[in-house]
């Protein structure tokens, strides 16, 4: 296998079966910054890189139903046709890493035996660079335009009761631009390792009645109703209180940003096991071919550049708040994004 040792890219030899026969040193390196096992041989690629979707299937990769959208099965798969294929391809790991790979299947014989050189190219520091400029200009620009305008229309006005609603809703859009540019930071040091939590006593009713105040006139919403289900009850958390309404706050924007007639969000709190269990529901289904994709860097149905929200409650409820983040969706009822901590 010299001939592997000899480019730069990590390197798989599959068979027929997907399983892996060799993998290139520079592969071994890669996945031991990861801290992924190394007994890989007759393992499929998604069980080596403990893809969360193999991870949960009973007969591991490519066996999922979310596994029919993954790039890298799709190469695989055409490779054993005689084509070969270069696809991009997003992991999020059982470790809640999140990966975008750049992989070529190309199908080739040694001894008569039909192989796959499956070459691998870590994308995931180009993907994050740029995706991060896009939503990062984007939301600049959106919360600029906002103070521009009403700038323009503040020197317009004379009566002070307009004057003091329009500086009200700069002040508001101030903040707001302020606390985008936090978000960046904060992602910025969770993917590096370098966030530290700010642990403070946080009341669970409180949490959801300021979520509910600051989504009730949040720019994305475009007149849903937010409730706070009557059961709910009042617990006393010690945890960070920034990242655990950042948490929640992406649950309840995804809702607004449903096209759901007559939507209703309804957020609640209970006690679950050992554990304190928020969720955010609504009356949308999320469709199992964006199912697939939930939790992953940078996905998003919403256009290229978005889809930073459901990664971020991932990173920072899991790795951070060392807590749990699930969904459910069904047409019957509805979804609901929860997190237990």
């Amino acid at each position: 296998m010299d001939f592997v040792e000899s480019v730069t890219q990590m390197v798989l030899i599959l068979n027929r079966q997907h399983e892996i026969l060799y993998a290139s040193d520079s592969y071994q390196r890669f996945i031991d910054v990861l801290n992924l096992p190394q007994d890989i041989i007759f393992k499929k690629p998604g069980d080596a890189f403990h893809c969360r979707n193999a991870f949960h299937s009973t007969n591991g990769c490519g066996t999922s139903e979310f596994c029919n959208s993954c790039g890298a099965l799709n190469a695989i798969l055409f490779s054993k046709k005689g084509i070969k294929t270069t696809e991009e391809c997003k992991i999020l790991t059982i470790e809640n890493e999140a990966i975008d790979l750049r992989v070529t299947a190309s199908p080739f014989q040694l001894d008569g035996e039909e192989l796959i050189i499956f070459s691998i190219t870590d994308i995931s520091n180009e993907k994050r660079r740029e995706s991060l400029e896009r939503i990062f200009i984007h939301d600049l620009l959106n919360s600029a335009g906002g103070i521009s305008g009403l700038s323009a229309i503040l020197k317009e006005l004379n009566d002070p009761s307009d004057i003091r609603d329009i500086a009200d809703t700069i002040q508001w859009a101030a903040n707001n631009l302020i606390d985008e540019i936090q978000m960046q930071r904060e992602i910025g040091s969770a993917e590096k390792g370098d966030l530290v939590p700010q642990l403070v006593t946080v009341n669970t009713l409180d949490v959801l009645q300021e979520l509910k105040k600051l989504y009730n006139n949040h720019q994305t919403n475009r007149g849903k109703t937010i409730l706070i289900d009557p059961a709910s009850e009042q617990h006393i958390l010690i945890t960070d209180k920034v990242l655990l309404k950042r948490i929640l706050g992406n649950m309840i924007k995804n809702a607004l940003e449903v096209n759901v007639p007559d939507d209703c969000i309804t957020l609640s709190c209970l006690q679950q096991n050992d554990g304190i269990c928020f969720c955010v529901h609504n009356k949308s289904f999320i469709p199992v071919e964006v199912q697939a994709q939930l939790f992953k860097r940078f996905y998003s149905t919403k256009g290229t550049g978005r889809g930073i929200g459901t990664y971020s409650m991932k990173l920072f409820g899991e790795k951070y708040l060392k807590g749990k983040v699930w969904y459910s969706s069904s047409p019957e009822k509805g979804t609901t994004f929860c997190f237990e901590i």
